[in-house]
């Protein structure tokens, strides 16, 4: 493969590490894929990006900005706290293939040895629980929902939706119709809802 010209931009060399790391793992990604993935040295990957764990913990931001951004636009929609709420659950569930929650659960996983990619997952959870007790707290002070503590019961509807990631896409013991039905009843319990109103059908929270 020849080698390209020298000026690629830092945002390239992210895309293209978010791309190799969804095929191949964190664990099992070097610099140098994400360099041959480009048609570039090793050398200017490690001059925009001084380690490898650098490159991989940005790597994993860039590729969840996306999907922060979808969840901000939820957060900020018109509409409902309940029709906000359901969207932003929606947007969390996984579907499909999946591909975002499996670069999700793999950094998960990497985090235990790196910390680098642990300030990054940190960070990513923390804004999507932030929205969580956005729309709780915007539905309580509407009067839409019931809830003494917004920010605990963000903390337990984000920590129910993760374990159902990992129920449905590693461990495979949890359908996910099923996930919906205990992630929509979970939610609804914290907010005072008939658990029929946030049901969730389809959706996903991809970070890719």
């Amino acid at each position: 493969m020849g080698r390209r010209r020298a000026d690629v931009r830092r945002e390239e060399i992210l895309r293209a590490a978010a791309v190799v790391v969804s095929r191949n793992g964190f664990a099992r990604t070097r610099a140098a894929d994400v360099a041959e993935e480009l048609g570039v040295s090793t050398a200017l990957v490690f001059y925009h990006f001084e380690t490898k764990e650098r490159l991989l913990s940005e790597a994993f931001a860039f590729a969840a900005a996306a999907d922060l951004d979808r969840l901000g636009r939820a957060v900020q929609a018109r509409g409902t706290c309940t029709q906000r709420l359901r969207a932003v659950l929606r947007l969390y569930a996984p579907a499909g293939e999946a591909p975002g929650w499996t670069l999700d659960i793999d950094a998960w996983s990497e985090a235990l040895r790196t910390p680098e990619i642990r300030a990054a997952s940190q960070e990513v959870d923390r804004q999507w629980r932030a929205a969580i007790e956005q729309v709780v707290r915007d539905g309580v002070e509407a009067g839409e929902f019931s809830c003494e503590d917004p920010a605990a019961s963000a903390l337990r509807i984000a920590a129910m939706l993760d374990g159902l990631a990992v129920a449905t896409q590693v461990r495979v013991s949890v359908r996910r119709a099923q996930a919906a039905r205990w992630a929509a009843e979970s939610a609804a319990r914290e907010v005072g809802l008939p658990p029929e109103v946030l049901l969730l059908r389809g959706g996903r929270r991809p970070v890719g």
